[in-house]
């Protein structure tokens, strides 16, 4: 059944507009972006398919283009809207560590790097430049290496 014929108070975009956008599962805030299903699937249903499928949100983010058109009604357009509200969370991530003291214990780094840098099939050495204050000037990837090592020289 398509989420036209749900009732209104369980359709995605009703529910965040009526009571938040934390209430709403992994696959309910997906079926927001997908817009629309496939036939037989609505956009909830293919959101967890999606997760399922990549195992969690950050990987589904940081899935290559021909990985993530593997799915049907997946193609350029979805792909590049995932893409696009990845990179607004991570510039809105930035700006707040911009702006505070925001990198002041390693929670804090570990999740400014998590966006960052997101979720990698090969292990990444990054340099964080930051101002006295903790303020992140830059993020660089200084070397890159395979699945399971790295060698910084």
């Amino acid at each position: 059944m398509s989420i036209a014929h749900w009732p209104e108070a369980e359709r995605p975009r009703e529910k965040l507009l009526q009571r938040g956008p934390a209430v709403l599962s992994d696959a309910e805030l997906l079926a927001i972006f997908l817009r629309t299903g496939i036939r037989g699937c609505s956009a909830v249903d293919m959101g967890r398919q999606l997760i399922q499928r990549f195992g969690s949100l950050g990987k589904l983010l940081s899935a290559e283009p021909g990985d993530f058109a593997r799915g049907s009604g997946l193609g350029p357009a979805k792909y590049a809207q995932f893409m696009a509200v990845k990179e607004l969370a991570r510039r809105v991530l930035a700006e707040e560590m911009q702006l505070g003291d925001a990198l002041s214990s390693p929670q804090a780094v570990r999740q400014y790097l998590r966006l960052a840098i997101g979720v990698r099939d090969v292990e990444v050495f990054v340099a964080l430049f930051l101002t006295a204050q903790n303020r992140v000037l830059a993020v660089e990837e200084v070397f890159r290496g395979t699945l399971t090592e790295l060698s910084v020289d």
